[in-house]
């Protein structure tokens, strides 16, 4: 992995405390400022990161917006991703787990392995989405991401900088970190942004075919992915490191945090 440059952990604290209170269009300006097309927006098509891609747009349309393509991705998806690229005019770059590793886990294991345990889930995670995700940050120095503190006990304390030690070092942007799905919503229908169509049919949180679905009224919005788990974090590893043993920590922190496992 190349060193990533420009900035310490202590100008990145530096500039978090700044921009605490400041707008996600403030944030997206300042890093497409400073870092130009070493830096990208990663986006799975959610509301949360197609809000960010629709601001980022408008302050720059050659702005550089990456989805990871696991291979089990609904159709519905496919289709978004057609028409976010019609609807802005610009290119999305589509990355792709190794097939070698791929075959390798599905020969071992089987193709529907993460029904099996939590380790084998996130060995298929792993191996579908983190180790691609790394190659695309390998190259930069700064990535955009839709966390928001709302959206689960373990990103409670996500900043709007950080530097992303899990990555090399490099810049991780979190420009909606205090808003709520709410707003986020609102602003994807004032400005006509393109939403997945899985979110009328009750959907909150997208992502493979087969480790999702729609929750029923109550549930955590969270509840649809991996929703055969029991205690497990709702993690898949992008934003929270396996080999570091940083899920583990946040896994016990949110069991903390909930009440639970105490």
């Amino acid at each position: 992995m190349m060193e990533h440059i420009g900035l310490d952990e202590q100008a990145i604290h530096s500039l978090a405390t700044s921009y605490e209170d400041r707008s996600p269009q403030d944030v997206l300006g300042w890093a497409l400022a400073r870092f130009g097309s070493r830096m990208a927006i990663c986006t799975s098509f959610q509301i949360d990161g197609m809000a960010i891609l629709d601001m980022a747009w408008r302050i720059d349309p050659t702005v550089r917006v990456f989805t990871i393509d696991t291979g089990r991705l609904p159709q519905d998806t496919y289709d978004l991703i057609d028409t976010v690229r019609q609807h802005y005019q610009i290119e999305i770059e589509v990355y792709y787990p190794d097939a070698t590793q791929v075959e390798s886990v599905v020969r071992r294991h089987g193709m529907n392995l993460f029904y099996q345990d939590v380790d084998l889930r996130l060995l298929c995670c792993q191996t579908r989405k983190v180790l691609p995700l790394r190659r695309v940050l390998s190259s930069l120095d700064a990535w955009v991401t839709g966390l928001r503190r709302d959206q689960l006990s373990s990103r409670a304390d996500t900043r709007k900088i950080e530097a992303d030690n899990d990555h090399g070092g490099l810049v991780k942007l979190n420009p909606l970190a205090d808003w709520t799905e709410e707003r986020v919503w609102d602003y994807v229908r004032a400005h006509g942004v393109p939403t997945h169509p899985f979110y009328d049919q009750g959907y909150t949180s997208i992502g493979c075919e087969p480790c999702t679905r729609p929750i029923s009224a109550g549930e955590d919005h969270r509840a649809g992915r991996w929703w055969w788990e029991n205690g497990a974090l709702k993690e898949c590893g992008m934003h929270c490191s396996i080999e570091s043993g940083r899920f583990q920590r946040e896994y016990d922190a949110s069991q903390n945090r909930d009440g639970e496992g105490i």
